[in-house]
């Protein structure tokens, strides 16, 4: 269905879209940041602060995106402009949303590299099945070093890697080109419940075969000596990363939302999810690898070495492992189409083409780019795009690209949205838009104007000159 007057289409209903935005803000971020941020960061102070970062900086910019999306009804940048507009503002505010644009197509390209290692892994798993049968370990046989070599082998077959994210690049291709109702609104309402249901069954199983005591003791323990300025500013990063932000993909998003949806409560439910599902992957991973004896502080290699080796000597490893990447298939699915619809919705609307059409060819920009963060671990390795820069001196390309988006674009959108929704956009818009009222209104806004820039214009700094 049509919303009115801007040719964009909804949600078909509420739980859709909640669907859509918990989707887009699960991913790896989740899966695989979150356990490893906790991991390197002490475990319990990390967490509790986290959380407490989502409430008062994640939540309050959540809502703020995903507001500019709805009242503009069209893609980030023209949905900033209508609001600059209803506000009497400069309509050059909509630089804000054009980063957020520029940097999910940047993400994008290396996010898919990523998506490809998943599908490797589910490889790897499913063969293994097939070898050894559902009943015992995985990887029956084979010495430890050999399971944790696995990620290392692949990244040194440029080959694999490129086929492996173009495979995933072509799958989100697919389902954006199908639309809102067709393609993204299908990942999200089909895919997000089979994820949860895989989560809440390997979390069951690593309570009952894993260290699930000590993972409750080192996630939910708050030993307040370990809280230190580093682990609160990576706190701080992670829930600001976790939700999407700063990618325009919300207020994407939030342009089908429909006009009698509560974006305040939408929102909360949003982040909740969020957090409860970044929660649940500590309680899935932690009790597993500890049952193996393995480090909680293996940092990114937790999920793609450790977690591997640590289903060897579990009951039905084999099968468990491959539900377990089938599950970070889903919920990288459904972040990578966020990523993908954000451009693509601008270049449909902004050249008055057709979504196919543009889906290609953001599509093959992501995939160029891809190919060369794929290439930037094996023949390009030695290859410094932005050497020129002190802070980038020693980033192949993946890395720069990861560097450019989560140091600069990311957090200074958010910085400016923050400043236009709480000082610049028209505040009886921003009342009638947002679905809060009383003291949580006046706390959101409180936290818009003051909280969130500053916490945000910490993340960058330290990103910066760190």
């Amino acid at each position: 269905m049509a919303a009115t007057g801007s040719g964009h289409e909804n949600w078909s209903s509420r739980s859709a879209f909640i669907l859509a935005a918990v989707g887009s803000a699960v991913g790896l971020g989740n899966m695989w940041r979150f356990p490893a941020e906790a991991g390197e960061n002490g475990g319990g102070a990390f967490v509790l602060f986290y959380i407490f970062c989502v409430l008062l900086i994640g939540l309050p910019v959540l809502l703020s995106e995903v507001l500019i999306g709805r009242h503009g009804q069209a893609n980030a940048p023209e949905s900033v402009r209508r609001v600059a507009r209803d506000s009497n503002a400069s309509e050059g505010w909509s630089i804000l949303a054009s980063m957020g644009v520029f940097a999910a197509f940047l993400i994008l390209s290396f996010y898919c590299v990523v998506g490809g290692w998943v599908v490797y892994y589910i490889g790897v798993f499913l063969s293994d099945l097939v070898q050894t049968g559902v009943a015992g370990g995985a990887f029956e046989g084979r010495a430890a070093e050999d399971i944790e070599g696995l990620l290392p082998g692949l990244f040194g077959n440029g080959g694999l890697m490129v086929g492996l994210n173009l495979g995933f690049l072509a799958v989100t291709m697919f389902f954006v080109a199908r639309g809102v109702s067709s393609g993204i609104e299908w990942v999200a309402v089909y895919l997000m419940p089979l994820f949860f249901l895989l989560f809440l069954g390997i979390t069951i199983y690593g309570a009952f075969t894993g260290n699930f005591g000590d993972a409750i003791a080192y996630l939910f323990t708050f030993d307040f000596s370990k809280l230190t300025g580093e682990v609160m500013l990576a706190a701080v990063g992670q829930a600001f990363f976790s939700l999407s932000l700063g990618v325009a993909g919300m207020m994407t998003y939030g342009a089908y939302a429909n006009r009698d949806t509560n974006l305040g409560h939408t929102s909360g439910i949003i982040a909740s999810a969020d957090t409860a599902v970044a929660m649940l992957a500590g309680l899935a991973i932690f009790p597993i690898v500890f049952a193996a004896g393995l480090s909680a502080s293996a940092g990114p290699g937790l999920m793609f070495q450790s977690l591997p080796i640590a289903f060897q000597a579990m009951p039905f490893g084999s099968l468990i492992g491959l539900a377990f990447f089938v599950m970070v298939f889903f919920a990288a699915l459904t972040s990578s189409v966020s990523l993908l619809e954000a451009p693509t919705a601008w270049m449909f609307e902004k050249f008055n083409m057709a979504r196919p059409v543009a889906t290609l060819i953001v599509g093959l920009g992501a995939a160029v780019l891809g190919v060369l963060s794929a290439l930037s671990f094996n023949e390009l390795a030695e290859f410094r795009p932005l050497g020129f820069i002190p802070i980038f001196a020693e980033a192949n390309f993946f890395d720069a690209l990861d560097g450019v988006t989560a140091k600069l674009f990311m957090p200074i959108g958010a910085i400016l949205t923050c400043i236009f929704v709480g000082w610049v956009a028209n505040p009886k818009l921003i009342d009638d838009e947002n679905g809060l009222d009383g003291l949580l209104h006046q706390t959101w806004r409180a936290l818009v104007r003051f909280v969130c820039p500053a916490a945000l214009l910490v993340i960058l700094l330290f990103g910066l000159f760190s």
